[in-house]
């Protein structure tokens, strides 16, 4: 299971972007950012799989006995 996604690591990924853009981030702060966004993608991407595989499982396996195989 991954970090989850914090109020606070979602305010630390801010935060440094804003400084990206007006001061600039030193070799730690890059290394920091890559992190947290790292980990921000990996959350998004599980919840993504998650709900896929969700819709994807079939209500009705093939050895189910209700008959909604064979009326296709």
């Amino acid at each position: 299971m991954s970090t989850p996604i914090t109020p606070e690591l979602i305010n630390r990924i801010n935060e440094l972007a804003r400084k990206q853009k007006t001061a600039g981030l030193s070799a730690e702060e890059q290394d920091e950012q890559a992190r947290l966004r790292r980990i921000y993608i990996d959350n998004i991407k599980e919840q993504v799989r998650a709900q896929l595989d969700a819709v994807r499982k079939d209500p009705h396996p093939d050895h189910c006995d209700c008959g909604c195989h064979h009326q296709h």
